[in-house]
């Protein structure tokens, strides 16, 4: 699964609970407000009116943009019950006012800030409620870095996995194949991500 979207954008969000709640293995392509890696070229393929969330799923060569459209596909094509969740169903008038109080706890994220980028996709184990895990999903979207997210909501079997390979469970969890890192800790994260991949602003031209 492939998902464009913006970190702010409370449809993405939205989408993001989604996946979560399914545990799904997702990579997104952060799209920032004048991002130049993702954003520039999908606009210009399906014009400036367009909008995020976008998913492609070549699994079954799905591709759509409507926030309801992709919950009800997700849910029918990867949940065992096909049944949505009443906090993310379309008729739940709750929904749109709860994808956006879960921005408000810092809001960035949302406007692009020069980077060099990864050759490879980076993988980040995470899920949707953690604020911890915000934190590092904004550097993310800010650096347009794109990233493999392994969904690990509580009774997750993603979380098992990650106790296995580990030897203890704890989101975020960063592993960067460019570099060999792996990181645990929000904050020694978006270090290491300012680092190796941010271009500081008087570099920039």
């Amino acid at each position: 699964l492939v998902i464009y979207e913006l970190e702010t954008c409370p449809s993405c969000r939205i989408v993001r609970e989604a996946v979560s709640m399914l545990s799904l293995t997702v990579t997104y392509l952060p799209c920032p407000k004048d991002g130049r890696e993702y954003r520039k070229p999908f606009k210009e393929q399906y014009g400036e009116k367009a909008t995020f969330p976008f998913m492609e799923d070549p699994n079954t060569g799905a591709r759509m943009f409507e926030t309801d459209q992709i919950i009800e596909y997700l849910f029918k094509t990867y949940s065992i019950d096909r049944k949505i969740p009443w906090t993310l169903s379309s008729s739940n008038p709750w929904v749109p006012i709860s994808a956006k109080a879960g921005l408000l706890f810092r809001g960035g994220g949302g406007s692009w800030k020069p980077a060099v980028l990864p050759r490879l996709p980076l993988t980040l184990w995470s899920y949707e409620g953690s604020p911890f895990c915000k934190l590092v999903r904004e550097k993310l979207s800010e650096l347009e870095i794109v990233h493999t997210q392994i969904s690990c909501p509580r009774g997750s079997p993603n979380r098992q996995r990650l106790f296995e390979e580990q030897g203890f469970f704890q989101v975020p969890f960063l592993q960067d194949p460019n570099t060999g890192v792996d990181l645990f800790e929000s904050e020694a994260i978006i270090e290491y991500l300012e680092k190796q991949y941010q271009i500081p602003e008087t570099n920039v031209k």
